[in-house]
């Protein structure tokens, strides 16, 4: 299986990108898993309604170019289904048994996901109703595919013997 998680931005703190890391090598084993980070778009801090959703769009349009349509695409939103770890290992693990081998997980930026990206998801994913930094996400993210490939294959991690 080949799991894309995009991501808008860079990731500068270092004990972030240590987890992410660590959780990467984790899923070796499992997965071909790889990080796209895509770049922000430069925003001033007060924009109006209009020019947010330009920079979503933008923002957007980037990502988009990066997935195939083969691909099944999970964006994390707040407003998506919320599921146990047992659920989301359930998911990924039926999307391999239909024949789903390329998964991109998608990661917004600070405002969000813009339109053309929600429309292309086929799944959205909410991890809670509070909002989390973007960054943190990647980091979130990663931890719960590897925890859901250990649960897939019934080995120690998920739960304590």
């Amino acid at each position: 299986m080949n799991i894309s998680i995009f991501s808008v931005g860079k990731l500068k703190e270092k004990y972030l990108k240590q987890g992410i890391d660590e959780y990467l090598k984790r899923l070796g084993p499992y997965a071909k898993v790889e990080v796209i980070e895509v770049a922000d778009e430069k925003a001033p801090e007060n924009l109006s309604e209009v020019e947010m959703e330009q920079v979503k769009d933008k923002e957007g349009e980037r990502i988009l170019a990066k997935i195939s349509d083969d691909t099944y695409v999970i964006i994390l939103a707040i407003q998506g289904k919320m599921l146990s770890s047992e659920e989301l290992a359930r998911e990924i693990d039926q999307l391999a048994t239909y024949g789903k081998s390329k998964i991109a997980f998608v990661i917004g930026g600070s405002l969000g996901l813009s339109k053309a990206v929600e429309k292309r998801a086929d799944y959205a994913l909410s991890f809670s109703k509070m909002t989390f930094p973007h960054q943190l996400m990647r980091l979130v993210l990663v931890e719960q595919v590897y925890r859901a490939f250990r649960i897939i294959r019934g080995d120690a991690y998920h739960t304590k013997p």
